[in-house]
């Protein structure tokens, strides 16, 4: 397989924006965006979760790009506080739906904040198949637009999140798992804190385990 990752600029609504792409031999095969942490807090592209997505994705042979939002990196623009970087998201996906028209299935992840962006962008973009947010933060944004929540897909959180406490998160799990017709999955991961310092491996056993069972039933 070769794994030649592109280095590419998407245009977006604040300029241009920085993404790494892979692409799938396969026509049909999947795809997937994968967004990333706070700006402000240091979060790119490069993130090791990120970045651990991103291959999770490609060797599951899908064509995947991740993406830095405005003010990131080389992107154009500046923090928007959550609006502009969900508009990023969708000029990223936009992108990705016309170089893979005939792609199988959609997917959106996210970790951290970038959880919460692919969620608000969930809610706007009826071709999402499927979800993944890792360590989302539902004590410090409002998750309360997932009602009803359109889609299946995963939860990933560590039992040991210092910035979330668990209520929050059985909270949001209560809400979901009480909708019919979706399932999304709520998985800990014990000894994980919320960046999943040294826990990388289980984060990718459980990311790889979900994508492949979910990716086959279309």
């Amino acid at each position: 397989m070769d794994n030649k990752i592109f280095e590419i600029f998407i245009p977006g609504p604040a300029g241009r924006l920085e993404a790494k792409y892979y692409k799938s031999k396969k026509n049909t095969s999947p795809i997937a965006l994968v967004l990333h942490p706070h700006p402000q807090y240091g979060g790119t592209m490069n993130n090791k979760v990120v970045v651990q997505m991103f291959h999770t994705f490609m060797e599951n042979d899908f064509s995947v790009c991740r993406v830095n939002f405005r003010g990131v990196g080389k992107s154009d623009g500046e923090f928007d506080n959550g609006q502009g970087e969900l508009a990023d998201a969708a000029a990223a996906l936009d992108w990705l739906e016309r170089e893979n028209f005939d792609n199988s299935q959609c997917w959106i992840a996210g970790f951290s904040f970038g959880s919460l962006i692919a969620m608000q962008l969930l809610m706007r973009r009826p071709e999402v198949n499927r979800f993944i947010a890792v360590s989302p933060q539902p004590n410090v944004y409002d998750f309360s637009f997932l009602s009803p929540c359109p889609t299946s897909g995963l939860m990933i959180y560590g039992k040991k999140d210092e910035l979330v406490p668990v209520e929050h998160i059985n909270e949001i799990n209560k809400r979901l798992s009480s909708q019919r017709g979706i399932k999304v999955d709520f998985q800990s991961i014990n000894e994980a804190n919320h960046f999943f310092s040294k826990t990388e491996e289980d984060l990718g056993k459980n990311l790889d385990k979900y994508i492949k069972k979910e990716s086959t039933l279309f």
